[in-house]
């Protein structure tokens, strides 16, 4: 438990107070008390029930469905928190909503990654704490320190128990061009072989499969990504590397499991024997598929958040 220097608080909005929770009992802290509700017109709401002056304020939550709603709780709990002294304030985000438009990809976009990162800072932010963002270079976006922790030690950790020597013959492959490099280092920690699926994207959450890159025939093979939405790219990619490529059997796993739409049911009825995800979001999206299987990252922040407030290095935990 930390018992020096000023004190730590630990807030959570409404997104994943199980997560919240599991992290302070690893810190051996309670979850502090507060409340974040909304008005009967929608508008958020929140109350904190113990003084945080100069303490060090941790804030969790992620900015899942409903984005805007916990993207607004997360604001405004740092507003609260500046506005009643709070020493520092950390965000606290498992999983950061709107990364996903981080460039122009045509004329008249919108750069939204870069105005949420704006948001958090204006509202009185002084660091930020997150997982695998979905473009690193949104580190950038902020102006000050962010620390984009990796889900890539779970998930070998994972897999090198579940599978033991018989991970050197499995191949682990990436869905798509853009999650190579991110595939290539969980291949590399696990003495695996790399593959890639070629895609081409017609419009916003539909692919169509073109080609396997590399040998996966008659191999066990890991589809690695960084989140699942509607589950069309993963599960196009599995039906790819069996039907096209030949591969024996498919497991995936991704840090981020939004698991939209015809997510389940398309999970359900697909190649992928398992796909492991990090509890960044809430568990209970993952309620009725039995291919879903839920690792947990609590231990991870818990350390990175008392590194934080101890003002040591989280350099180990990137390794």
């Amino acid at each position: 438990m930390i018992s020096h220097g000023k004190d730590i608080k630990i807030f959570t909005g409404n997104s994943n107070p199980a997560l919240a929770a599991e992290i302070c009992k690893i810190i051996g802290t309670k979850l502090g008390e507060s409340e974040v509700k909304t008005f009967a017109d929608g508008e958020v709401s929140v109350s904190l029930y113990e003084t945080v002056r100069g303490s060090d304020v941790f804030l969790i939550n992620s900015t899942c469905k409903p984005v805007n709603d916990s993207l607004m709780e997360l604001l405004i709990m740092i507003d609260a928190c500046r506005r009643a002294s709070a020493g520092r304030i950390t965000a606290v985000v498992p999983y950061f909503g709107y990364a996903r438009q981080d460039r122009k990809a045509k004329s008249r976009d919108p750069i939204s990654a870069k105005l949420v990162a704006n948001m958090i800072t204006a509202a009185g932010a002084d660091r930020v704490l997150t997982m695998d963002l979905h473009a690193a270079q949104i580190q950038g976006f902020f102006d000050i320190p962010v620390d984009n922790l990796f889900g890539n030690p779970v998930f070998v950790d994972y897999y090198a128990k579940k599978f033991g020597e018989k991970a050197a013959d499995m191949v682990v492959v990436s869905p798509d061009v853009g999650s190579v490099a991110r595939a290539r280092t969980f291949a590399q920690k696990l003495h695996m072989g790399l593959a890639i699926v070629d895609k081409r994207r017609q419009k916003a959450n539909q692919s169509e499969v073109m080609n396997v890159i590399g040998d996966v025939e008659g191999k066990d093979c890991i589809l690695f990504d960084d989140m699942v939405d509607t589950a069309g790219s993963l599960v196009g990619a599995a039906k790819a590397i069996v039907e096209v490529g030949g591969a024996r059997s498919v497991y995936a796993c991704a840090s981020h499991g939004l698991l939209s739409g015809p997510a389940i049911e398309r999970l359900e009825n697909s190649y992928i024997k398992e796909l492991a995800l990090l509890n960044t979001l809430p568990t209970n999206l993952g309620e009725g598929c039995s291919k879903v299987k839920y690792l947990s990252v609590a231990p991870m922040f818990a350390e990175a958040i008392e590194r934080i407030y101890q003002e040591i290095s989280i350099a180990k935990l990137f390794n």
